[in-house]
């Protein structure tokens, strides 16, 4: 422990982790998923010897599913950065809570954060608990992230129904639970020659750990592992009773189209399949005859399996992309549209529905017609941009995709925009083209073929400029760099929303989506447009586009999202002359008899001015966080129009965006 390295903002989490099965992968996400979230490591901290053999000798019940060697590997195949593993001794199970604490986990590791169990004891006589570690991070600079009890609870279901499936020899039960194969490890040491003799040749294996378990006795379909090489083969474990019964248990593995000496050698040996039971033979023949049948039956087995984990490592190749759609109140269409969601041609896609406190049944017809969407339950509407970071929190994927829920993808519409954002690290966010649902040759209000702002913070789109929406004739279909993307259907690298500090909350909805484009945009990123990818937005499925709230949020958020990321020197003119534009728009408002209108701007002026206190300290930390994930000393202003856009529109007659001057 002396000799640990220095680990830059460590999540850690801590745990025995026997199995490291489904529920402890879960776990893994979630420390994998913040340290990516804060620019960290993550980082497991286990034991070895394990605990129960140190605190209890005498206890010979305890039967491990991972030795330490396999436990490693597992870590390591779930992406995990760094594991510590601590030799647990009677010395460091008699520390005091405090001196585990202060000498060990903040001493020896300086978290960030520490994500562990509601049920997490610690210290001599386990006095220690999750509270008692909480309340020590606020002295020692960590936080404690709670894995929920149910996930606690789940874990421990798992670990029995593992045990329970591999005693009854269901490799393929137990394989569900474990998200991997249950493994045998060992070295291989001499035999007595006899499967030479039957035409079988084993590698005898010795288990050095005699708490690992060992599943039923019976011949197993398996692949062997040596030396970085996967073969196919059949293992046998029992006492051979048709050839040396003299009832000493053996492990041995016959290795498929193998013929190397390997005395000596490690292997690790994946069981896939139970085939049979032990059984006695009257001769050898008889014996060879059988084993033969035993190759035939496990090699398709095997074959099918190969497939599988082919496929599954060149969809390793792609992204994790996580499509969420936030959902208040559309059940109907969620039934409507998710069907085209789920059928999204991509190999590594999740969807998840997260609900801002619905009440109109979205989740039980989720759960009904839906049950292989994830969802996400509050009990409250957070609006867009709150119900979205909430939400974006429990999720691990490299990519998110926020899709509105009144959103009608197309065939091949999420591979184009991925390829895009693999082209260039330096692209954080792209969008694909906005069609009108309703008018399907148009344009659509929210996004159209990308977003761009003028120099006085209006923003407008390839597409669409104020209420103007353009037929779509292809000329706009090459790929370009924007200044904002959509949120109607926005695909940006996980790590960068999260660093950049997500949605602003106080925005609750509308413009969130330039406000945070701007903080990427000003960190040096790229922003884009792809029109190869097409989808079909319906619009004003949460608020109607002629709603005086809207138009409050609007303009209300227009103004925040200037104070936050405009020049101070600017922000002295800028705010004057929107104010003088805002009210000639509200005067607009009153020649159209839209008065109601008119006092949601002066509203939203109020609003803003009210708030210019925490505005300020909101631009502060929004700034602090763009100067750590910075690619360049300057802003990036590509899509900023050098002229008012509502002069050309108003003035000039100028309502597309190719005619802009």
């Amino acid at each position: 422990l002396n000799d640990l390295p220095a680990f830059h903002n460590a999540v850690v989490t801590i745990g025995s982790f026997d199995g490291v099965h489904s529920g402890h992968q879960k776990i893994l996400e979630k420390v994998n998923h913040l340290a990516r979230n804060t620019g960290g490591e993550s980082v497991v901290i286990t034991f070895h010897p394990h605990p129960r053999q140190i605190v209890y000798p005498k206890d010979q019940s305890l039967k491990l599913l991972t030795t330490i060697d396999e436990k490693i590997q597992l870590f390591e195949r779930f992406g995990v950065d760094n594991v510590v593993v601590v030799p647990f001794t009677i010395e460091f199970s008699q520390q005091t809570a405090d001196e585990y604490i202060e000498k060990f986990l903040a001493g020896k590791f300086h978290p960030k954060f520490i994500v562990i169990g509601y049920d997490h004891r610690f210290g001599l006589n386990r006095v220690g608990d999750i509270n008692y570690l909480k309340w020590y991070g606020t002295r020692e600079g960590y936080q404690v992230a709670e894995i929920p009890k149910q996930e606690i609870d789940d874990i421990a279901v798992s670990s029995t129904k593992i045990r329970q499936a591999l005693e009854a020899g269901k490799m393929d039960v137990a394989a569900k639970w474990l998200n991997h194969y249950f493994t045998l490890s060992g070295n291989v040491v001499p035999g007595r020659q006899l499967g030479n003799r039957l035409g079988y040749p084993t590698a005898n294996l010795e288990i050095a750990n005699k708490h690992k378990l060992i599943p039923p006795d019976g011949i197993y379909a398996v692949f062997v592992h040596h030396k970085g090489q996967r073969y196919r083969g059949m293992l046998y474990i029992g006492n051979r009773p048709s050839v040396e019964p003299t009832g000493r248990r053996s492990i041995e593995v016959n290795i498929f189209d193998f013929d190397k000496s390997i005395y000596g050698d490690k292997l690790k040996v994946e069981l896939v399949a139970h085939l049979r039971n032990d059984a006695t033979f009257d001769s050898l023949d008889e014996l060879m005859v059988q084993l033969g049948r035993d190759r035939e039956a496990s090699l398709p087995l095997l074959e099918a399996v190969e497939e599988k984990l082919i496929k599954e490592e060149e969809s390793r190749n792609f992204p994790s992309v996580a499509i969420v759609i936030l959902n208040y109140n559309t059940r109907d269409l969620l039934a409507t549209y998710l069907p085209r969601v789920l059928s999204t041609d991509y190999p590594r896609f999740e969807v998840i529905v997260a609900d801002n406190g619905s009440h109109d049944g979205t989740v039980k017809m989720l759960m009904e017609r839906f049950p292989e969407v994830r969802v996400i339950r509050f009990e409250q509407n957070y609006g867009f941009a709150g119900g979205y970071n909430h939400a974006l929190q429990q999720i691990d994927a490299e990519l998110y995709v926020l899709l509105n829920s009144d959103v009608q993808v197309t065939p091949g519409w999420l591979k184009p925009l991925v390829r895009q954002l693999e082209k260039d690290d330096a692209i954080a966010a792209v969008q694909p083209k906005i069609k009108d649902f309703h008018e399907r040759s148009k344009f659509e209000y929210a996004g159209g073929a990308g977003g761009f702002i003028d120099y006085l913070g209006y923003p407008f789109c390839r597409g669409r400029i104020f209420s103007t929406t353009e037929k779509d004739q292809g000329q706009y279909d090459t790929a370009m760099e924007v200044f904002w993307a959509t949120g109607a259907a926005l695909v940006i690298r996980s790590s960068l929303f999260h660093q950049v500090g997500g949605f602003d909350p106080d925005h609750f909805a509308h413009l969130e989506e330039i406000d945070l484009c701007w903080r990427l945009k000003r960190a040096g990123y790229r922003i884009m447009a792809v029109p190869s990818s097409t989808v079909y937005h319906i619009g004003g499925g949460t608020l109607q586009y002629q709603s005086p709230y809207k138009t409050y949020l609007n303009f209300r958020n227009s103004m925040y999202t200037l104070f936050k990321n405009e020049p101070t020197g600017k922000l002295l003119w800028l705010i004057p002359v929107r104010f003088l534009l805002d009210w000639l728009a509200g005067v607009l408002f009153i020649f159209q008899g839209k008065f109601r209108h008119l006092v949601a701007i002066l509203k939203a002026h109020w609003s803003f001015y009210g708030a210019i206190g925490p505005l300020r300290r909101k631009r502060r930390e929004y700034t602090d966080l763009i100067s750590r994930i910075s690619i360049s000393p300057e802003p990036n202003l590509q899509g900023v129009y050098p002229r008012s856009i509502v002069w050309q529109y108003f003035f000039w007659n100028r309502k597309h965006y190719k005619n802009l001057g």
